[in-house]
């Protein structure tokens, strides 16, 4: 059994929106997903997919999307990004599907390792963070500490931590994403939401003390899933 990780699809069948416009290694970027897709992942393996999946608004026509993935080799775990306003409660969306599990302020098991997670969001002295930002910061904040609690409380010693944003700012200084992970001793942070060439040289990559930081926008990563275990 391995762990994957591919971020950032922005799926958009139902809703017709081509993600080219944005260069051209997006041009059937799907294709190519499902292709390197199909030849790594095993029925028994597990996906994990940190937010940004569909660009759709309604959960009808995600489902579109989310039907695609469904279709896919594997078992996923979804977390919610930014433009996921198809999201609907757990409850509503959890039985539609058999392969797929939605992560929200929750831990999912895999073995011995807890995948926890939450959306995240823009963390202070970012270049874009305002004081709108703070009250949401410190939501996220309170919920990634919620989600490790409930999985610490199962017994659970190991941890993965999804999240959308990346846990810190353009400058790589402490957030309080990173503080709890260190408190928590966090093997790894699987993160994604950055696109720009230029902005992704800034983000927080590779080992920072103990924990393992792991971005994997699909477009950084040429739109082939990453093995993280």
């Amino acid at each position: 059994m391995k762990i994957f990780a591919i971020g950032d699809l922005h799926l958009g069948f139902a809703v017709k929106k081509p993600m080219d416009i944005f260069g051209d290694n997006w041009k059937a970027h799907e294709n190519v997903v499902k292709e390197n897709w199909e030849a790594v992942v095993k029925e028994d393996d597990y996906v994990l997919i940190p937010g940004d999946i569909s660009w759709a608004t309604k959960f009808d026509d995600a489902k579109v999307d989310l039907d695609w993935i469904e279709e896919l080799p594997g078992k996923k775990i979804l977390l919610k990004g930014n433009h996921d306003y198809w999201w609907q409660s757990i409850a509503k969306m959890q039985n539609v599907f058999q392969s797929i599990t939605f992560l929200y302020n929750d831990f999912f098991p895999i073995g011995d390792i807890a995948i926890c997670g939450t959306r995240g969001w823009i963390c202070p002295n970012d270049s874009e963070f305002s004081e709108h930002d703070e009250k949401i910061y410190k939501r996220e904040g309170l919920r990634l500490r919620l989600s490790l609690d409930k999985a610490k409380a199962a017994g659970f010693k190991r941890f993965y931590v999804m999240l959308h944003y990346p846990p810190t700012n353009d400058r790589i200084e402490d957030s309080i994403f990173t503080e709890i992970v260190e408190e928590y001793h966090v093997e790894k942070v699987i993160y994604g939401h950055i696109h720009s060439f230029g902005a992704r040289e800034y983000q927080l990559k590779g080992y920072r003390k103990d924990t393992e930081y792991i971005l994997t926008s699909a477009d950084y990563i040429n739109f082939k899933l990453v093995e993280i275990n």
